[in-house]
């Protein structure tokens, strides 16, 4: 086996894959290493499928209008598989004085970074959308935000990447990086030695403990997050929904069935290995807050139900960088629940950093170093 590569990244998740895509397209040779015996198997697979500018923090929001101005509208087609992407506008609801507060700082922030956002009341939040409750009085409403199938997406990412030469290595859980003469140039497995010229560490709530073997401390905790998906409904709205607290977000897919995302308050679960699972007493909580807005799904079966770890920085935003005490390390982790939306960005943005070019966005926010202490 080639055990070298001009990029290595860590984690084959949709951040990784796209990554992977844009390298692969410049004449990178690329190698992933995946811990897990699937693509895709963290948050990658496992989120509410958003595509939205609005709610963003205004550090990841260049991002996020990027991709949607440049590479999501045209994905389908470049990577040769339906992403479902739909671009039809997102809602973000507020029952009360105090989810209007929030959505209007959220909208003031947005709009100063140049958004197309506005606060809407509730009865024009109704004419866009009739099947929301009474109970819902006002909202953020972005017409240029959308969705996208994100399983279908990581795949397609994966799919085009190997077609144009990366290299995908699953059960290969990496355990360490070394450097070698100050540079980072391997990278370990249990079983096996890397090595490569740059390493991309995009592997979730693992890459802390992977960077921590040369030194560096990645400030994220885990915390789960919890989706379910009802049966087929008649066709109802196109829109991305959330709300003023991110309690629930969602839309209806292609197919007719809702993908719904959020957490319940409640304390997660896991089986013996970690693994995170939905439980009798939260889902039922989380549809209970659903139907609060939206009555007409209240006989709506739920299909299944699933649970995931989100890689929560103490921020809440993404660290995006390389590493100037670790040359050739380039950091792509931490992006507490928000990632799938950017991802076309950000492994644009990462094939730019480990070629040294210019990247398209400005990362200066995102950067490894804005967690040192103040002098």
């Amino acid at each position: 086996m080639n055990n070298h590569a001009d990029v290595i990244i860590v984690g084959g998740g949709i951040i990784g894959c796209a990554a992977a895509y844009y390298l692969t397209k410049k004449g990178c040779s690329v190698l992933v290493l995946e811990g897990s015996k699937d693509i895709g198997n963290g948050g990658s697979s496992r989120n509410g499928g958003g595509v939205r500018q609005s709610g963003r923090d205004p550090r990841e929001l260049p991002l996020a209008m990027y991709g949607i101005k440049n590479l999501w509208p045209t994905l389908s087609e470049e990577l040769e598989v339906d992403c479902e992407y739909h671009q039809d506008g997102n809602l973000r609801l507020g029952k009360t004085e105090k989810h209007l507060e929030i959505l209007q700082g959220l909208t003031d922030r947005a709009k100063a970074c140049g958004l197309d956002v506005r606060m809407i009341d509730g009865d024009e939040v109704r004419v866009i959308n009739p099947y929301l409750s009474d109970e819902v009085i006002g909202a953020s409403w972005c017409p240029t935000d959308g969705h996208a199938n994100p399983l279908t997406t990581t795949l397609g990412y994966y799919k085009m990447a190997r077609r144009l030469g990366a290299r995908f290595i699953t059960e290969e859980p990496v355990v360490a990086l070394r450097k070698i003469k100050g540079h980072l140039r391997q990278v370990i497995t249990k079983d096996n030695v890397y090595e490569g010229d740059t390493v991309i560490l995009a592997a979730g709530l693992g890459s802390r403990e992977i960077a921590a073997t040369v030194g560096i401390d990645i400030p994220m905790q885990p915390a789960m997050l919890e989706a379910l998906v009802t049966e087929a409904q008649p066709p109802m709205f196109d829109q991305m929904l959330g709300t003023a607290e991110a309690d629930f977000y969602g839309h209806q897919t292609k197919h007719g069935s809702f993908v719904f995302g959020g957490t319940s308050g409640l304390e997660g679960f896991t089986k013996d290995n970690h693994t995170p699972v939905t439980n009798s007493i939260s889902a039922p909580s989380t549809c209970r807050g659903i139907i609060k807005y939206f009555p007409v799904l209240r006989d709506a079966k739920i299909v299944r139900t699933w649970a995931g770890w989100m890689d929560l920085c103490a921020d809440k935003v993404p660290v995006i960088s390389t590493v100037s005490e670790v040359p050739g390390l380039i950091l792509a982790c931490g992006f507490s629940g928000h990632g799938f939306g950017i991802a076309p960005a950000v492994g644009t943005v990462l094939s730019q950093l480990a070629l040294h070019e210019p990247t398209a966005v400005d990362l200066h926010e995102l950067r490894y170093d804005r967690f040192r202490a103040k002098a």
